[in-house]
């Protein structure tokens, strides 16, 4: 397993985020480490006065925004998302992303998309030149397809492994469904994998995430560098 993030940079992009936040915004929350560390810095300055509204993305990002008394609000109570901000697993010099080792990609998915602005943060190893290159493509899927669709992304040229917990068990996501981490060579046309696998009846979504990122924050050593 690849060595976590630094600390220290991913506590420099969560700062370097809040540069894109404005009182009375809605924000979506992401998953993960460097969104959790934005959503800790957001909320010091919630507790300093500033209003936002957040759409989490997963139950541990929601409960995590609770503790810290961000409002959060779902998709049923909103007309639109200012800003998203969350990590990504691969990012391309093109903005394209791997997304989904923290298992919310569907709902990344959703909440990126109803988002005028979609801000990635991440750090200096999370950066690629293909998509494939440093970690598997995360394929959410039914768990009565697992098999079915497991046997059809070998065909596409993957190596399918569902993903399991400490305990043995399937990972199941917050939407009850199971992920198949499938790694590919890395990829040199990844819109075709991404709409190859999701032609595969059970899946879900895959954690290829194209022409979706508006702007990358990458938390270096001693600065935040920004790309678009």
């Amino acid at each position: 397993m690849s060595q976590g993030p630094d600390p220290a940079a991913l506590e420099r992009v969560a700062q370097a985020a809040l540069a894109h936040v404005a009182d009375g915004m809605t924000l979506g929350l992401g998953t993960g480490r460097a969104a959790e560390a934005f959503i800790e810095r957001l909320g010091e300055r919630v507790r300093r006065g500033l209003r936002v509204r957040g759409v989490p993305t997963s139950k541990r990002s929601e409960e995590l925004a609770k503790k810290l008394q961000i409002e959060c609000v779902g998709l049923d109570e909103i007309h639109g998302i200012d800003v998203a901000f969350d990590g990504a697993d691969e990012v391309t010099p093109e903005l394209g992303l791997t997304k989904g080792l923290g298992g919310a990609l569907l709902r990344e998915r959703v909440v990126a998309y109803e988002a005028e602005r979609l801000v990635i943060l991440v750090t200096p190893e999370k950066l690629v030149n293909k998509l494939g290159s440093r970690t598997a493509i995360p394929i959410e899927v039914v768990p009565f397809a697992v098999a079915t669709a497991s046997r059809h992304l070998k065909n596409l040229g993957g190596e399918p492994v569902v993903r399991k917990k400490a305990d043995g068990f399937p990972f199941v996501t917050d939407n009850m469904n199971w992920i198949i981490d499938t790694r590919f060579a890395p990829l040199d046309d990844p819109a075709r994998t991404h709409a190859e696998a999701r032609g595969i009846p059970g899946v879900v979504d895959t954690g290829l995430f194209l022409e979706m990122a508006d702007v990358v924050l990458v938390g270096g050593a001693d600065a935040v560098t920004e790309m678009r």
